[in-house]
């Protein structure tokens, strides 16, 4: 059984860390705060000092960080996987950053004799902990094919996109729909709330029709309960519009609804709502509407 390694112990990192250690694979473990490390370390773990550590008892080394720059410190830097890496290793980052800082590190880990795989995820929290995320793949497709079976414990759809970095085109790609759905989604939900429309009948009416949508069946009754808890935090749909921005730029490409949505999310970390989940975004729009959000939406 191949040994792993797995780098980030996040919303998202966790469950996909302990989805490997059920199907018995051997993982080792390490995150910058140490305690998130205490329940993978009972299912059966180890836990380690350093990113370089990991690579070093691993022969696939999973990371699962916040941003490019996290992405960056982890792999590349002092004490980071590229230190602890071995000829054949392969790297599998599985968090949504820049595709051309994901160039960046293939390259570095490339002139180590290291391979890497951008492959990062969709389908939040409950996707993780199913097992059922879905999967977007750049690199070398003869590497993906060594780890297939190990991504099968993660996802229920793999997708190769294409060389070193389309996994992440492809992602940002998924954002920029996503975050959009939902948007449109929390503004039909003021819209209608403010006309006196029942919450029930929406989501029926929105589910069975052209309106239908995961956001819609999955965020949307959660809006009328008042249930913020995120699979996907709002900070992090934030940062995954400004690495999509960032693209847009280094391609000369014009983008007209992303940059509105990506304020009205800015608007809602600013207003405390940084941790909820990212359907939080419509209470911006409640407060703009004048809708009192404990009473007009149930």
């Amino acid at each position: 059984m191949q040994k792993i390694g797995f780098i980030g112990l996040g919303l998202i990192g966790t469950p996909m860390c302990l989805n490997l250690i059920k199907a018995k694979y051997h993982v080792s473990v390490w995150n910058r705060t140490k305690s998130k490390a205490e329940k993978l370390v009972q299912a059966g773990a180890v836990s380690l000092e350093s990113p370089k550590e990991v690579a070093e008892s691993s022969e696939i080394i999973i990371t699962c960080v916040s941003d490019s720059k996290d992405v960056k410190e982890v792999v590349l830097g002092k004490t980071g996987v590229i230190e602890g890496v071995h000829e054949g290793s392969i790297v599998i980052d599985m968090s949504t950053i820049s595709p051309s800082v994901t160039r960046e590190i293939a390259n570095k880990l490339s002139s180590v004799k290291a391979k890497m795989l951008d492959a990062p995820v969709s389908g939040g929290v409950n996707g993780a902990e199913a097992g059922v995320l879905s999967i977007m793949v750049g690199g070398d497709k003869a590497v993906l094919g060594k780890v297939t079976p190990i991504l099968n414990e993660l996802g229920s759809k793999i997708t190769y996109c294409g060389g070193n970095g389309m996994g992440q085109v492809t992602k940002l790609s998924n954002q920029i729909i996503g975050m959009g759905n939902l948007a449109a989604m929390c503004e039909a939900i003021v819209f209608a709330s403010k006309a006196g429309a029942n919450p029930e009948a929406l989501i029926n009416a929105w589910s069975a029709g052209a309106a239908g949508s995961w956001m819609v069946d999955n965020l949307g009754e959660k809006v009328f309960k008042r249930e913020f808890e995120p699979g996907f935090m709002v900070k992090l749909a934030q940062k995954d519009l400004n690495l999509v921005l960032d693209a847009a730029g280094q391609m000369d490409v014009a983008l007209f609804t992303t940059p509105i949505v990506s304020q009205i999310f800015r608007a809602t970390q600013q207003s405390g709502f940084s941790d909820e989940g990212i359907h939080a975004y419509v209470k911006i729009l409640e407060k703009i509407a004048g809708l009192n959000s404990q009473t007009d939406l149930s």
